[in-house]
Formats: C-alpha cells, sequence, structure tokens
C-alpha cells in the first residue's frame, strides 16, 4: 500500500492535461507589467520627449546608460526643451531591466516594451543606440532583424509605472497624468489596488 501511495502524484499528473506550448510558434500572453527592451516615446506632434536630462543614466544601477544631450537648434528644434537628447545609448550586455530609468524619466521619455526575446551575433549589435530606440513616425517601435516582435508586445508599455500613485495619495490611482504618445494617444491608467478603473 505503501508503495502504491508513493506513485499517486506520478499517476496523478498522467492524466491532466499538458500545460506545454509549441514555443516559439505559440506564445502564452505577457504580463502587463513586463519589462522588456526600452523605446524612446515622442509626442503627439512628433517632437522627442528626451531632453538629455541624464536622469537615467545616473540612476541606473548597472551603468548601462549613456546620454549626452545638447541645444536645440532654433531653426529646428528636436524636443519641445531647451536641449535634447544628442546622443543615447543602452548596453543589454549589461541592462538588468530594473526599470529605474522609466521611474527616473521625468517627461516618459524612455519606456519598457514588452520585447525580451532579442539576441545578437557580435557584441556591436548589443550596444543600441538613438537610432534604434526612437519610435517610428507612426508610433510603433523600430523592429531590428534578431527581434521577435509579436502583436502587442508594443502595447502598455511600462504598465506598473501607470498604475502607481503620486505622492502616495490613494485619490490619484488610477488616474491619467502623463501625456499622450505618438501613434498611442494618452494611454488608458491601469486598475488601481481596489480593483477598479478610475475615469477621469
Amino acid at each position: 500500500m505503501g508503495l502504491l501511495n508513493g506513485f499517486k502524484v506520478t499517476l496523478a499528473q498522467t492524466i491532466r492535461p499538458r500545460a506545454t506550448v509549441q514555443y516559439p510558434k505559440v506564445k502564452k500572453a505577457k504580463p502587463e507589467r513586463m519589462h522588456g527592451r526600452h523605446v524612446l516615446n515622442r509626442y503627439e506632434d512628433g517632437m522627442e520627449k528626451c531632453i538629455g536630462c541624464e536622469l537615467c543614466a545616473g540612476v541606473c544601477p548597472a551603468r548601462c546608460i549613456y546620454v549626452r544631450g545638447a541645444d536645440n537648434p532654433p531653426d529646428h528644434p528636436v524636443s519641445p526643451g531647451e536641449r535634447y537628447g544628442y546622443v543615447y545609448e543602452i548596453n543589454y550586455l549589461r541592462c538588468i531591466h530594473c526599470d529605474l530609468c522609466v521611474e527616473a524619466c521625468p517627461t516618459e521619455a524612455i519606456t519598457e516594451s514588452k520585447l525580451f526575446e532579442f539576441s545578437f551575433s557580435n557584441r556591436d549589435q548589443a550596444i543600441y543606440g538613438k537610432e534604434e530606440l526612437v519610435v517610428n513616425d507612426d508610433g510603433t517601435p523600430k523592429k531590428l532583424p534578431w527581434e521577435d516582435w509579436r502583436k502587442g508586445d508594443d502595447t502598455n508599455t511600462s504598465g506598473w509605472m501607470r498604475a502607481t500613485s503620486p505622492n502616495g495619495s490613494k485619490d490619484n490611482e488610477g488616474r491619467v497624468h502623463w501625456s499622450g504618445e505618438l501613434g498611442y494617444g494618452v494611454r488608458k491608467p491601469e486598475k488601481n489596488q481596489s480593483g477598479e478603473l478610475v475615469e477621469q
């Protein structure tokens, strides 16, 4: 009898439905607050949100972000402020996807998509410059040959940031406190801790 009790768990598992997914052809839905590959956003008028303040580089614990700001050209400004991010690089050989750069950014310029499936054949490909990070003219992220983008990977970027409450006041939970993004407009807030979606 003791021998049969030992096989009880094993036998029970044989009749359960399989949880196997035919990866990479079929993929499970990714969590709303997943931290993936970064994107540099633009305002709805097409101007870049990055002002070259270097706060993201300063807060990065892995020291994988390098930013150098420059004065905006008066005849053709890149961002609405006095400065813009002239050089922006992220070294993905160092990045730990902690999302502290997103939290530090005062203009919501940098957010993280849900893309995590990308690999490199050489070290140079692992250093993403501004050309790879700034979104396209329609607001979608640039898709590089070694990245496996799927539907929904660019939606609700850094959703956990949109669920937090400014100054710790529960009255602000779920309310919109951010600007619109090119191609997406003003993204909806997530549900607050009570599970209700707060409308503005």
